[in-house]
């Protein structure tokens, strides 16, 4: 347990985050504010300023979906500073290894699963083929902001520019004011 001494008193930074945590957890539960600072005993202006200091940014849920991708973790680490709803990157192998790992019926299952949830989100961002961009864009009613990585099929590893990433975030409205272009 870490204590923190401030004047005279000793706070607990465990129990600090805990109830941080409980607070959001109401949030994303779809409480109120003022239902969260009932349940809290706590201001109701307590629970905006809280999520006030850790918003990245309002608006669109955004996914992020690519395949196959060589850069992985910096395009990953670009999604997470972003506050990128949902990321689905994939290697090539780890893309065979998903088809293979699965009989026909578990395969169609997953791919029905993942496409019914990506139509919950205002905008993907997807990466790969040509035929890939274009099938997702007809497949999904919302907006889909296609990055063609190459000519299908592809069958290795494609490196992402990170720069045309950030250029599409940034035209889709992602970064707020205090973040670093």
């Amino acid at each position: 347990m870490k204590l923190i001494r401030i004047g005279e008193k000793v706070i607990s930074e465990d129990k600090l985050q805990r109830e941080i945590d409980r607070i959001l957890k109401f949030r994303t539960e779809g409480l109120t504010q003022e239902e969260v600072a009932k349940k809290s005993g706590i201001e109701r202006t307590f629970v905006s300023r809280l999520e006030s200091l850790g918003e990245i940014r309002k608006g669109e849920k955004i996914a992020l979906v690519g395949f196959p991708v060589k850069n992985k973790k910096e395009v990953l680490s670009l999604a997470e500073q972003f506050g990128i709803d949902y990321t689905l990157l994939l290697s090539q192998q780890e893309r065979l290894d998903f088809i293979q790992m699965r009989n026909k019926t578990e395969l169609f299952n997953d791919l029905l699963a993942t496409i019914t949830y990506l139509l919950d989100f205002d905008v993907i961002i997807f990466l790969g083929s040509d035929k890939r961009v274009e099938l997702a864009e007809k497949l999904f009613n919302i907006q889909v902001i296609g990055i063609v990585i190459g000519e299908s099929p592809i069958t290795e590893d494609k490196y992402i520019d990170i720069k045309i990433i950030k250029d599409v975030l940034k035209e889709v409205k992602v970064f707020t004011s205090d973040m670093e272009v």
